[in-house]
Order: C-alpha cells, then structure tokens, then sequence
C-alpha cells in the first residue's frame, strides 16, 4: 500500500499514538520509547489503525506484536499495508514468516538484477519463479508470483513519472492513486507519439516505413488512435472494464479517438445479444465510441493481401490436422515449400469450398516468440456468418487478422493484455510482409479477481446447471451482472483506477470493488428505510388522532439536497434483532427498561407489554412514546417504517468458497464443487417505507443501517425488488 511520508508527530497525536500502543500490549515505558522514533512511530500508528479497521478496537497480544515487528523491521514502507492485511487475515501467524518472506524475495531478485536490466521484459520471469517457490516452500505460490512480479518491476528502470502510479500488492492498491486520466498522459506512460514508431523498442523498421508512416500521418493529423476489440461471443466481465478504461481513457487522455471493433472471425459462436451487451456495457462505464467496427467489414481486403502474402513467398496451404499442429513443438509441415503458384490455387479452392473443414489451412511462414511456428491465418468453417451470410466458407483467425485491421483503421497504439506479448514479433512481421502501415503493440497486466470465474465456458457452465440464473445473475462478475447489482460505473472506473495501469498481472480482492461502490454510493444513494425481519411495535399513546407526516432527509450529511416524507401511525415495524428481552452488556437496543428512538421522527419508545404466540415466539411489542425533546437521551437509535411497501429484498454473497475456485490445488474437485451454498438468500416479505414508491430498475438506495440497494428488472407493479449491491461496513471476515 502507497504510504504518505514520515514527519514527527503533534502532542495530540502522540497522545493518541501512546493509547494505540499500550492497546496492542506494549508497556507503557515501550511505547514512549517507540514515540521518540519518528519513522517507527509512524508506522505503527499506521498498522494499528489499518488492523483496528478490520478486527476491531480490541487486539490480542500476539497480533500487536506481529505489527510491532512489521513497523519495525520493514525496509520499504510501501510493504506495510500488505504485510498487516496478512497478519490480520491470520495469513502470517509467526514471526519467522514475517521475516522471511521479502527478504528472501529480493534476494533472488538481486541475484538476477543485472539480467533484468539488460533484458527487461524479455527476461525469463519462470526462473525467478522457480527459485523464490524453492526458498520459500510453505508459501502460497500466488503470493509469491505476485511479489515476484513486484519487485521485478521495481528492479527495472522504469521513468520517474511512471513510478509514480499505483503499485499493485497482492490484492492491495495504493489510497492516494492519481486518476486514471493522469495515469494514462502520453508523457506519463512514456509511449510513443503518433507517427514515431520508429522509436518504440523493438519496433522493425523497413525501407517503406517512413513513408507508410508520412500517409498514416496524412490520414489522422497525428491523432492518437486506440480500439477496444471485444469477440462477440460472451458478456464482457471486470477483466474487459480495466481494458475499456485503458484503450478509451488512453484516447481520451491525449485528445484521440477510440474504435470498439468486434472481432467477429468465429461465425459459430457469435449471437446478436453479445454484441449489442458489448456496446451497452462499453457506454454505460461512460465512452462513446468514435466509430463501431467489425474485423468482417474487412474481409475482402483480407483476402486480398492474403493472396499477396502467398505471392510474396510468406504463406501456404497445409493439410496437416489440428491436432497435429496444436501446442509448441508440432511436426514442421511436409508442405511449408511447396510452389506459391500451387497455394495459390489450393487457396481459391478453400474459397470456393472445395475443402471440408479441417482438410486445409493457410499458413504464415514464421516462427513467434514462444516457440509456435507457423501460425494459421486462414480455416474452412461452413458455418453463415451473421453480418456476411454465406458469402466465405473461410474465415481468417485472430492472428491475421488483429494487426491488419488495426493497419487499415490507422491504429496508433495497440494496447492488449500481456499474454499477446508473445505475439508482437508476428504482429510487426505481417505488416511488414505486406509493406503496409505498422502500428505499435503495447502489453499491460490483465486485471483477475479472487472467489470468481470470468471464463465464458465456465459461466455458461454455471447457468446450465442451475448455479446461477444468467450472465447477469449478480453474483457474478461480468458488467452486466455488477450493473444489476448495483454498482455504479463510476466505481468500478475508480477501480480500475486504483489498480493503475501495470505491466504485471494483477489479481485482486472482491472487497476492493465493494469500497469502490461503497465510496460512490455514500454520494449518490437517498437514504430511505427497510426492514428485513420485522416485528410489529403498537405504539399505544400516540399523540396524534391521525397520521404524522415525518420528514427524512435524502442525504443527512447535507441536507441541501432535499427530503422525502413518510408517514409515522400507531402501529410501525421494527427489525426483529432490534429487540431483545434480555439485555447483554453492550446492547444498546430495544429491550424492557431500555427505550430508544426512533430515527427522524423525534420520539423515543419504551416496552410496556410482550405479546408472543404460543411456541413463546414474540410477535408484537405494545410500547409508549415520548417526544425526544423531554426525554433522556436513549443509547440508540433504530430505523423503523410504517404503511410500508411488501417488497422481495435479495441478499448476495460470494458465490465461491475459496479464492482461486479454479485451482485444483485449492479445489481438487473442480469449481463447481466449491460453490456457496448461501450466495443467495431471499426475503420474499421485506418491508420498506413508501418513498420508494416510483423507483424503477437500476434506481439506488441506501437502506439506512442495511446496506446499498438497486432495483432489479424482475420489479413489477405493486411488487418491488430489491438487490443489495454492497453492505454499509465491509465484513472483516471478507477482508
């Protein structure tokens, strides 16, 4: 976690300081002592608060005692925030763990510094992998490809604006992240500007490049030109949100434009529900493409410059199976030399549809850069495509297809996800091959969650089986299904935004996403009241012969922004955990000789009778009220509604029980063996006050003391639901 620099501390922060330390076990000698260091003192504060957040006030000694040695024998301050999550998660239980494990890190880093410097991201990051994973054998291995990941970053020369991002910890991100828009300034980022390519690392020069670059110029002004490329065949899920903020915010950050172009190569899984989904995903998180393209929009050309790849000696027609060719180090192909006049014409012949499917490809002649030789640019597939009908019985694949339709749109930076890294030598290759304009690939980290699964298999596998109802369902993590949960796309914006644009891959928390939304929706939600459980309350003097009309404000931090009204009658409902009969030290609620008050309405209740049914279940508490004005003040206040609205609430969990359900090491018997059996619980009979009356799907709330909620679209008249998108508090127990 990002940590603000260390100066000495005022009197009244030592005070409070000395109080946090003793708390953790400290004698009261060793905690003035620690004050006198400035640094020290500092960070313990700092871990103190952060363990206090999620575990409580009250801190055992052995945990006080791990975050005294954190603060203390910490090098990098950045660590902190990630070292104290483990400890409060019981991830790190002993101190030897506590040691070990950066240290032993950076050794293996440092041992490997200078080849990182001279090979930078080419530099095999397996071998470091395997050497850390061996020193630190009781370890998570995640956990240590993360950091791994980490402190290779660090070790590299990175510029000094680029620094200056937000550093991704297993799971954690900085607090004082910078703005996506600052993140992703051209001179932040340190990549090219349009029409020098040329100067990009790696990057193939011919002797027509500076002239295709003279016309690419001619064509954009020298407008930076980006595109998100979806295939549409599955919902978009949290991954795609990281690359739509980066490929539109990039543009937008440097005056430019972004294309949405759908990959649309693969006839036999593409559905029209995925693409117009795409698009409404792409601008409800708020960008607006400059124009909507399809790779089929291209597939003459295609043809064309791959019937000139064959001229020119670059491809072939081969008969070799899949499965002969699949994985690294498949049999070299008997007709990779065959005469070009030859491929040619086995190559109309594809086109014609002479080939049954699997009998014939078209070929490149290169090797990429992990190992794969060969890659196919054309199959036969006798499935109609939805926008060209049965016009091509061949359909060029991902690897033909992505650079040259990124050449044709005058793409000026191609941004994609690490694993294309492997890819980049064959995207300058077959521009080149074909002396067209090149533009730049540029690889980032993907962004992962924990206690999910984003592959479209697996998601259509959990709604085959009944897991969950669709891509939408909100326990999922696709946008869709954050949408219909509730979360704003401002916030998962700022997520993004806070994992920052990193080269390593980064795998995070779902409770990350939920502040996020927490932190938009404290904004953005009126303030209503529910009651999930409720119990009936007589009040038995009401002071009124009719109903009282109470005024609540939308928002009680600002009540500028105006109020709703609810009715107040002799008879309200309150949670059934509100009340008990027997009062436990530190209940502070309804319970005989303990009144409380009611919340905006400016009474206070007290218990006169308990009514219960014959199991000796309570089912009515009969009370009297008193105006707050003349009464003591109660130890509480709980929300209440009357003449309320019957509405169906429902309340989410993870749908998972571990993180990683797809590991096996994790889940040996497979991720639909680790569901939750809780994900979901349904309150058909919720009760919820009447101001809610005209809210429509997607309309947010806070329910006051419960939690953010969303209308979902299953709504009907007379019969509102509720989704809770997110609890007020995280849970610690999530955290």
């Amino acid at each position: 976690m990002a940590t603000a620099a260390v100066g000495p501390m005022a009197a009244e922060e030592a005070e409070e300081a000395l109080g946090l330390f003793t708390g953790i076990g400290l004698s009261e000698a060793k905690a003035r002592e620690t004050l006198r260091n400035g640094a020290l003192s500092a960070l313990l504060r700092q871990a103190v608060l952060q363990a206090r957040s999620a575990l409580g006030p009250a801190l055992d000694k052995a945990t006080g005692t791990l975050l005294y040695n954190a603060a203390a024998r910490l090098r990098d301050p950045k660590h902190l925030g990630f070292l104290v999550g483990y400890i409060v998660r019981r991830e790190i239980l002993t101190d030897l763990q506590l040691s070990a494990a950066l240290e032993y890190v950076e050794a293996v880093i440092s041992e490997h510094r200078a080849e990182l410097l001279a090979e930078r991201y080419r530099f095999n990051m397996g071998l470091l992998m395997g050497e850390a994973r061996s020193r630190l054998r009781w370890a998570d291995g995640k956990t240590i490809k993360n950091e791994v990941d980490l402190q290779a970053a660090k070790a590299r020369p990175a510029p000094a604006e680029k620094q200056k991002a937000a550093v991704v910890e297993n799971g954690e991100v900085g607090t004082e992240t910078r703005s996506l828009l600052e993140q992703l300034r051209g001179e932040a980022l340190k990549f090219h500007k349009p029409g020098e390519n040329y100067k990009t690392e790696g990057y193939v020069v011919t002797p027509n490049t500076m002239a295709l670059l003279k016309e690419h110029l001619a064509v954009t002004g020298g407008q930076v030109r980006t595109r998100f490329p979806p295939e549409p065949n599955g919902i978009l899920h949290i991954g795609h949100a990281k690359a739509i903020n980066f490929n539109f915010g990039y543009a937008k950050a440097n005056g430019g434009v972004c294309f949405l172009r759908y990959d649309d190569t693969n006839p036999e899984k593409e559905e029209e529900k995925y693409f117009t989904a795409i698009r409404e995903m792409v601008e409800w998180l708020g960008y607006q493409p400059y124009a909507v393209t399809h790779a089929s929009d291209y597939f003459d050309q295609l043809y064309t410059w791959a019937l000139e790849l064959i001229r020119r000696g670059h491809a072939y027609v081969c008969h070799q199976k899949v499965e002969e060719i699949k994985g690294h180090n498949p049999p070299p192909s008997p007709w990779r030399d065959r005469p070009v006049e030859e491929s040619l014409l086995l190559f109309e012949d594809m086109r014609k549809g002479k080939f049954g499917e699997g009998e014939a490809t078209l070929r490149m002649k290169l090797i990429m850069e992990d190992g794969k030789m060969d890659p196919v640019a054309y199959r036969v597939k006798f499935t109609p495509h939805h926008r060209t009908g049965d016009k091509w019985c061949i359909y060029p694949t991902y690897d033909y297809t992505h650079c040259l339709c990124d050449s044709i749109e005058h793409i000026t930076h191609s941004l994609c996800t690490k694993e294309f890294q492997a890819r980049r030598s064959s995207y300058f290759w077959l521009c080149n091959a074909l002396d067209v304009y090149c533009p730049v690939q540029w690889e980032y980290g993907r962004l992962n969650l924990l206690y999910t699964v984003v592959s479209k298999r697996k998601i259509i596998r959990l709604v085959e089986t009944g897991a969950v109802r669709d891509w939408d369902d909100p326990r999922l993590f696709t946008l869709t299904a954050l949408r219909r949960r509730g979360f704003p796309p401002e916030a998962i914006n700022n997520f993004c935004a806070r994992v920052g644009v990193t080269v390593a891959q980064a795998t995070m928390e779902p409770h990350l996403l939920e502040a996020c939304a927490r932190e938009v929706l404290n904004e953005q939600a009126p303030r209503a009241m529910a009651v999930l459980e409720p119990l009936k309350v007589t009040i038995t003097n009401f002071p009124a012969p009719k109903a009282l009309e109470v005024l609540v404000p939308n928002f009680p931090a600002d009540e500028s922004r105006g109020f709703h009204k609810v009715p107040l009658q002799p008879t309200i409902y309150i949670e059934e955990t509100d009340f008990r009969e027997e009062v436990d030290k530190g209940y502070k609620r309804l319970a005989p000789g303990q009144p409380v008050g009611l919340r905006h309405a400016g009474y206070i209740i007290a218990v006169q009778n308990i009514i219960k049914d014959a199991s000796g279940h309570v089912i009515e508490l009969e009370v009297t009220c008193t105006k707050s004005a003349v009464a003591e003040k109660p130890k509480a206040f709980i929300h209440w509604v009357s003449e309320p609205l019957v509405c169906e609430v429902r309340l989410y969990e993870r749908l998972f029980l571990h993180k990683n359900p797809e590991d096996p090491s994790e889940v040996p018997g497979g991720f639909l063996s680790d569901l939750n059996p809780d994900s979901l619980r349904v309150v058909h009979n919720a009760l919820v006050d009447s101001s809610v009356l005209s809210a429509r799907p997607f309309d947010k709330f806070q329910f006051e003391r419960l939690g953010y909620f969303s209308v979902d679209p299953d709504s009907e008249e007379g019969k509102l639901v509720f989704n809770r998108t997110v609890t007020l508090k995280e849970d610690p127990g999530k955290v």
